[in-house]
């Protein structure tokens, strides 16, 4: 292991953070909090048509929600600023400069046009299409020529075909032919550099240890290599990480559900548990552990138990987990994180103290059947809204039965007479009508749960009861007669 660990993450602010990028960026800060190194933040924005404040403030704002802090880098600073890409262009022309000087690089004035001509000759003799090589070495006439045509020249990297071997933490020895991929550019035409090049001169000045990243980087990584070498500079270790998949074992994609960390946040699951998650998603302590603390995970973290094959995101695992580190909360810290769910479902505005007890009650009767935070709009909304929307499959299988109005009428008069409305007191009501008319008082609980909630789940009936309120109870009541009447 290297003494002074050190890591990155460098998002593309072209998007929102998918779950891909924060298990990696995860991985590399476990890896750095373990080995007391220095976790980095970097921004990769060359991309400049894509790139976008908006993504840039989501990505930033998703980190800060999962606690993955960073101890250099974007907001941070540090001795190799800047940390955005874009700022630090006059660094990378520095460094082309110095390959083509070196004669590791040379221009290519070649066309598209002449390189689209180049693969179809590729293609028509059966041949995988790597770069003639042609502009290699133009005299100072043919590049002179080429100028006054108004060519604008790329910057290609020169590559000697050679059996180049990448050793991975992970996979193990990979080897590569260099001659299969050929002269590959730099920097394209317009004088903005790739993320292939610019990446490894980062990672060089900026002295980074291990580059912990996404399966699909394995194959830039001998032309990565190859740039270090040009540079002189010590190879960093490379560790390439499974790929989160569908459950099918293909790329995770939208149509497996919500893939950015921003989404997950407006569901309501706590940042700890996908935290926790991610984290079994390609690695083990061992078969039988599922729920870390995130010191547990630091403490633990190591690559060498990183599996070789990709992580399978199962939503019902992480709504599971995300269920118990809810009921792991105590009464008011569950209580306070529900309260934004509720008040964006427009159930509530601010909640004065004198109701606060009251909500936090709500929370306590719904007990365990939250696996997320915004489900409390669909255990709860009832409690805060004058009218209920009924479920129709509820309402046929319960209420549209013979006599079913009568039972609801009978009920509203026993509460309506009680002096009381405590547990004791429902029961007693609701046990004396089903007794004077014949009835199984166990066979009320659903019709009522139906007519005072709309719903065929939800808390305690007698929880429910009393957390509504005398009047409300006779007004619901009242209300699921007349829908039946009509």
């Amino acid at each position: 292991m290297k003494s002074n660990v050190r890591v990155r993450i460098a998002p593309s602010p072209t998007g929102y953070l998918h779950l891909g990028l924060a298990r990696t960026a995860l991985f590399n800060w476990l890896f750095a909090r373990h080995n007391n190194g220095t976790f980095i933040m970097r921004i990769d924005d060359t991309d400049a048509e894509r790139s976008t404040d908006e993504s840039l403030r989501q990505i930033i704002e998703s980190f800060k929600w999962l606690g993955l802090d960073w101890d250099e880098g974007y907001e941070k600073g540090g001795e190799y600023a800047p940390y955005i890409q874009s700022q630090r262009l006059d660094i990378y022309e520095k460094h082309t400069k110095m390959l083509l000087d070196s004669g590791k690089a040379y221009y290519c004035y070649c066309t598209q046009e002449e390189l689209e001509e180049e693969r179809k000759i590729a293609q028509a003799q059966k041949k995988a299409y790597t770069y003639s090589g042609k502009c290699r070495n133009l005299t100072s006439e043919q590049r002179k020529k080429y100028e006054e045509e108004g060519r604008r020249p790329s910057v290609r990297f020169l590559v000697e075909d050679k059996i180049l071997t990448v050793h991975d933490l992970i996979k193990g020895d990979v080897e590569f032919r260099t001659g299969l991929f050929g002269d590959f550019i730099i920097v394209r035409p317009n004088g903005i550099p790739l993320y292939i090049y610019t990446s490894v001169v980062d990672d060089m000045l900026m002295k980074i240890s291990h580059i912990i990243r996404a399966d699909e980087h394995l194959a830039n990584t001998p032309k990565q290599i190859l740039i270090f070498e040009a540079f002189g500079a010590p190879l960093p270790e490379f560790a390439h990480v499974p790929l989160v998949l569908g459950s099918k074992g293909e790329k995770l994609s939208k149509r497996h559900g919500a893939t950015s960390v921003a989404e997950y946040k407006k569901m309501g699951y706590l940042p700890e548990a996908m935290l926790n998650y991610l984290a079994r998603l390609g690695w083990s302590l061992d078969d039988e552990k599922e729920v870390f603390t995130i010191d547990e995970l630091i403490e633990n973290f190591s690559l060498d138990r990183v599996g070789k094959s990709g992580g399978i995101f199962d939503q019902q695992k992480l709504m599971w987990l995300n269920g118990e580190y809810i009921m792991k909360m105590d009464i008011d810290s569950r209580t306070k994180a529900v309260i934004p769910f509720l008040q964006d479902a427009g159930l509530i505005d601010d909640i004065p103290e004198e109701k606060y007890e009251w909500l936090r009650q709500i929370v306590s009767a719904v007990g365990d059947r939250l696996k997320t935070l915004a489900q409390i709009v669909d255990y709860a909304g009832f409690f805060f809204v004058d009218k209920v929307e009924y479920d129709e499959d509820a309402v046929k299988k319960h209420l549209k039965k013979e006599g079913m109005i009568d039972v609801l009428k009978g009920l509203k008069q026993s509460f309506k007479s009680l002096d009381v409305f405590d547990e004791t007191a429902i029961e007693n009501a609701i046990k004396s009508y089903a007794e004077s008319n014949g009835l199984n008082a166990g066979k009320l609980i659903q019709p009522l749960r139906v007519a005072l909630t709309g719903k065929p789940v939800g808390p305690g009936i007698f929880e429910t009861l009393i957390l509504l309120g005398k009047e409300k109870v006779i007004q619901r009541l009242e209300d699921a007669i007349l829908m039946l009447e009509q």
